[in-house]
């Protein structure tokens, strides 16, 4: 069975730290309490390149963080239609290295086509493992 939460966001750059509150809030803490800075950051990294690249202005974008039994995922839906790029910056860049966290620090990410406007992105966190009695 998924648990699901989804929660939608003005496009300014304090929406980006209300959305982190929200994922954090949605999941279940003692599950991911030791990826739980992982996850924020790469809901950081998303929720900004929504806010800066992907909504244009009057929209807004979308978080939406789903769980199973195996897998936690996080989208990011937004109205604009380029999809990001993982690049690969200069030392001097100031820029362009959110993909770049996103891919090391999440299991797997993507971005896909949504119904209507715009597209999503993704990135997914495997459920761990619980431990043994004897290792508690």
């Amino acid at each position: 069975m998924d648990d699901q939460a989804e929660l939608r966001f003005n496009r300014a750059a304090a929406s980006v730290g209300k959305a982190r509150a929200f994922v954090r809030a949605a999941l279940p803490a003692a599950q991911f309490r030791e990826r739980i800075d992982d996850i924020t950051l790469c809901v950081s990294e998303l929720a900004t390149n929504a806010v800066r690249h992907g909504s244009p202005a009057g929209h807004l974008f979308l978080v939406r963080v789903s769980v199973n039994e195996s897998l936690l995922r996080i989208e990011v839906h937004d109205a604009g239609e380029s999809r990001p790029v993982l690049r690969v910056p200069a030392d001097d860049d100031l820029t362009g290295r959110g993909l770049v966290l996103v891919d090391s620090l999440a299991d797997d990410w993507g971005t896909g086509p949504r119904d209507g406007l715009g597209k999503v992105v993704w990135v997914e966190f495997k459920v761990p493992e619980p431990a043994a009695p004897w290792d508690q």
